[in-house]
């Protein structure tokens, strides 16, 4: 198999998840050889910190000087579509976190300008397909391979869950999953500006990717061509603005968001009639809440990512179990609790990853990729304009 060269674009949250992900597929298989980011010198501290080689100021200066194959973008969203299409014009193959892109308001307008209460959100959805568009034209002209890095696709949970629908033989008639926490402790994610919406976009997107994917899957199986998405109705809110809420004297949720909704649920109807109900919440105490039920004309199947039962402890107090790792958004380590013992493995990291690098040195598509990548987005946005209008938006014409 022919190693794979990898260049990290970014050094943040993401990359510390892609870093082991690559150092488990073995020196033979791909290498990281550079790290680059808007400042030198935290790439260089992440490249020494990771022993990659090289690290840079910036990608053009890292193209110009290191020799790769692929780049690997574990950026702010809102630069996604600036990199991926540098990249596709400098001929390197594309790994992308999520989401692809999205609407962040007009160059040069002030940063706190708080554009989810002003911009129309049929102008947010046009300009962000003629991104997508573009992006995809980028792409498609250079002939590289796309792998949109939704984890949620490679999760063990989910690939059995496809397996056992492919072995059941049945239709997949409806869909219900969710993402849902206590909320997002980043200030970025609590204004539109910086995070391109709210629960929607940054939680909502990984069930919805799922579910796009499990009936392109199953499309693609059963007709030989994937089964898109028609239509969508959708609801937002803003729940830790319920005034009885606002005079608690303590907060267990994250509160002060901006112009993004806290919660978010959307019904999809595919071209098929199957149906998908998605719900996405900055409102939930008790962890993540990650799961997809797919009920099928003859079975009925349910991946739990988070919480699972794998390992179950108990507390009375939350000290107990000290500095030891429990899971991902937990308020208390007190009680029952679910931890996990490989998190990245159960949410499926290593396995994407794993998926991209062999899609690149075999020459062949991955399980996710700028279709997906592409439907997600723009089903986001086309969501948000059903919840502003009040309508069901119909996406065929707007997908193709």
């Amino acid at each position: 198999m022919t190693k794979v060269r990898v260049g990290l674009v970014g050094y943040g949250n993401a990359a510390q998840f892609h870093v082991p992900a690559y150092r488990q597929l073995g020196p033979e298989r791909c290498e990281l050889v550079a790290v680059c980011g808007r400042s030198k010198e935290r790439a260089e501290a992440f490249a020494a910190r990771h022993g990659i080689p090289q690290a840079f100021g910036g990608m053009q200066e890292m193209l110009s000087e290191v020799e790769l194959d692929a780049v690997d973008l574990v950026v702010p969203n809102h630069v996604h579509a600036e990199h991926a299409i540098a990249a596709a014009k400098a001929g390197k193959h594309i790994i992308c976190e999520k989401h692809l892109t999205g609407y962040f308001g007009e160059p040069g307008a002030p940063e706190d300008e708080l554009i989810g209460n002003t911009v129309p959100k049929a102008k947010m959805l046009q300009q962000v397909v003629e991104q997508c568009d573009t992006i995809g034209e980028a792409i498609e002209a250079a002939g590289v391979k796309f792998g949109y890095a939704e984890n949620w696709v490679y999760a063990p949970s989910f690939a059995k869950l496809r397996r056992l629908a492919a072995a059941a033989g049945g239709t997949i008639i409806r869909v219900q999953a969710e993402e849902s926490h206590s909320g997002s402790p980043s200030k970025y994610a609590k204004q539109w500006r910086t995070a391109g919406g709210g629960s929607l976009v940054l939680k909502a997107s990984h069930p919805l990717g799922a579910v796009l994917q499990l009936k392109q899957w199953e499309g693609e199986r059963k007709l030989g061509k994937p089964i898109r998405p028609a239509s969508v109705i959708c609801e937002v809110g803003n729940l830790t603005w319920i005034e009885a809420f606002k005079q608690e004297e303590k907060h267990y949720l994250k509160t002060d968001w901006q112009d993004v909704e806290d919660w978010g649920s959307m019904l999809l109807r595919f071209v098929d009639g199957s149906v998908a109900e998605i719900t996405a919440a900055d409102t939930t105490l008790g962890g993540v809440q990650n799961y997809l039920e797919a009920y099928l004309s003859n079975a009925r199947i349910r991946a739990n990512m988070n919480p699972n039962d794998s390992c179950v402890a108990y507390a009375p107090a939350a000290h107990i179990f000290a500095d030891e790792y429990i899971t991902e958004k937990i308020e208390t380590k007190g009680g029952w609790t679910f931890p996990s013992p490989e998190e990245h493995w159960n949410q499926g990291y290593p396995q994407e990853i794993a998926d991209f690098v062999s899609c690149i040195a075999e020459d062949r598509e991955p399980a996710s990729g700028f279709m997906l990548a592409r439907d997600v987005t723009i089903v986001l946005y086309a969501a948000y304009v059903s919840a502003e209008e009040g309508r069901r938006v119909d996406l065929s014409p707007i997908l193709g």
